[in-house]
């Protein structure tokens, strides 16, 4: 990496999102504005059997209109997403990849649970039918790097390419190293993720967690930082960035995009019992610092927001510690969608990036009963003159990332 590519960063210069709040950045932003939710009944199985009922799901989203016909066979609800979401994104840049060295483009994506459905559906041939009814693609739909592996070849990036699977965490763990690639030389890097296990088998899978709420009200049930707080409702979907170089960006005239990546961490919580604290305090320290930022220089937190008492109580306490008791404005726009896993956090840095482009906090739906110790913006959106936001993010196991985006630019 050269002295003068790390100095320009990365920035990020195109938006994709397939999800629940809407397709398209302009959907998405205006439902969040609107504070119109994405969460209602699940329709892709018939839940009436199971404890969670309700859940984020894309709208209008039909893989034949978005997707080439010959891969919808060959890949996961998942993968639809986020090659649709990657289309959207490269277009939003005004890049066209057939016009750039093929290995100077990378493609890094998160995944938490790859192509759940798909698998679903060649399990229940192999049990019904025997081996000879699963099909050959079932050996790459459900693999995690199945959508990097289909982005890249779908574009011609033959760039460093891989797939990083932290759950929640991970959406940030990819954009963070899209950013060192960026950073290193590489002209741009198709990062962010999506997730779709909303099938039996994937539900079933999120079940064993106990971290879903069964709260039969979907107004009720995803509740961050509420005293009612009992679990989160899941969602599919997220978002896909576009992330580059910001030299190269400046040289086609995309200057600096949203904004840029200004710092990166990542850490692992000590194990259950072990009396150590958790890792988030020290995972966001350490990005101010990647960002050579304070916390005062920090407008807007976009939290985890597990909506789980235990684990929202752990970050408001790393929250409080860092910018102080109601110290910095928080939202968590996520309870509109559900947690989207490998999708959320992509998903966050890009209502983030637009939040700071519009100078407009938006607003926590649902909660009444908040955590007296956070400023968590509540009731209507927030007009603020933003200029970098903190993008949190846990996953399930102990992962843990904080992101800094927004502008370089000092006060």
């Amino acid at each position: 990496m050269s002295a003068s590519d790390a100095d320009v960063g990365a920035v990020v210069t195109g938006i994709g999102v397939t999800a629940p709040t809407g397709i398209g950045i302009h959907a998405h932003w205006q439902s969040v504005l609107d504070g119109k939710t994405g969460i209602g009944r699940i329709t892709r199985f018939d839940p009436e059997s199971y404890p969670v009922r309700y859940a984020g799901q894309v709208p209008g989203f039909a893989a034949r209109e978005r997707v080439p016909g010959r891969l919808i066979p060959q890949t996961d609800h998942w993968t639809h997403l986020a090659l649709a979401a990657a289309d959207d994104a490269l277009g939003d840049a005004g890049v066209d990849p057939a016009g750039l060295p093929e290995y100077e483009m990378a493609v890094v994506t998160s995944s938490s649970s790859g192509g759940t459905e798909f698998g679903q559906h060649e399990m229940e041939r192999l049990y019904r039918n025997g081996p000879s009814w699963v099909g050959a693609y079932q050996s790459i739909a459900w693999f995690y790097a199945a959508t990097t592996g289909q982005v890249s070849i779908r574009h011609g990036m033959r760039g460093p390419c891989g797939v990083i699977c932290a759950e929640q965490a991970g959406g940030l763990d990819a954009l963070g190293q899209a950013r060192r690639l960026a950073r290193s030389g590489y002209r741009l890097v198709v990062s962010g993720g999506t997730d779709a296990s909303l099938c039996p088998y994937g539900l079933t899978a999120q079940l064993a967690t106990g971290r879903l709420s069964t709260v039969d009200d979907p107004t009720l049930a995803y509740l961050p930082f509420d005293a009612g707080a009992s679990g989160y409702l899941p969602g599919e979907g997220g978002a896909i960035l576009i992330v580059e170089n910001g030299r190269h960006a400046r040289e086609r005239g995309a200057g600096e995009g949203y904004g840029s990546i200004l710092g990166y961490a990542a850490g692992f919580d000590p194990p259950p019992g072990s009396g150590r604290p958790p890792a988030l305090r020290r995972t966001i320290t350490a990005a101010l610092a990647d960002a050579r930022l304070a916390p005062d220089d920090v407008d807007v937190v976009f939290a985890d927001a597990a909506g789980c008492p235990d684990l929202d109580a752990a970050e408001s306490a790393a929250i409080t510690a860092v910018f102080g008791r109601r110290g910095v404005p928080v939202t968590a726009p996520k309870t509109l969608t559900g947690r989207l896993y490998g999708g959320g956090a992509p998903l966050d840095v890009a209502t983030a990036l637009l939040a700071v482009r519009d100078g407009v906090v938006p607003h926590t739906v649902g909660v009444t009963r908040p955590d007296p110790d956070l400023d968590l913006v509540l009731g209507e959106p927030r007009e603020l003159p933003l200029r970098r936001a903190l993008v949190l993010a846990r996953g399930h196991g102990g992962f843990t990332a904080a992101m800094v985006v927004g502008t370089s630019r000092r006060r």
